[in-house]
């Protein structure tokens, strides 16, 4: 398990050749590259916005405590038609 070798990437090329075929291959890369691009720009926009997520997510596991308090309350006493 030290990683790909030279084989397995050669093996890995002729199965894309084999599936997209050698004419679409380069309009398979330029979209890959895009979505690599894109993928990277929303990662670093998510990291100048930390103080963003922290509160969020701060907000969000307070809300859940509460819940959380609620679920575990014991069952109140039900009342009759009677008593109402």
């Amino acid at each position: 398990m030290a990683g790909l070798g030279w084989q397995e990437l050669v093996i890995v090329l002729v199965i894309v050749l084999i599936i997209f075929g050698a004419g679409r291959l380069p309009e398979v890369a330029k979209s890959l590259g895009q979505g690599v691009k894109e993928f990277r720009k929303e990662a670093g926009a998510e990291e100048l916005e930390g103080g963003t997520v922290a509160a969020s997510t701060t907000t969000t596991s307070n809300n859940v405590r509460e819940q959380a308090t609620v679920i575990d309350a014991p069952p109140q006493k039900q009342m009759r038609a009677e008593e109402i």
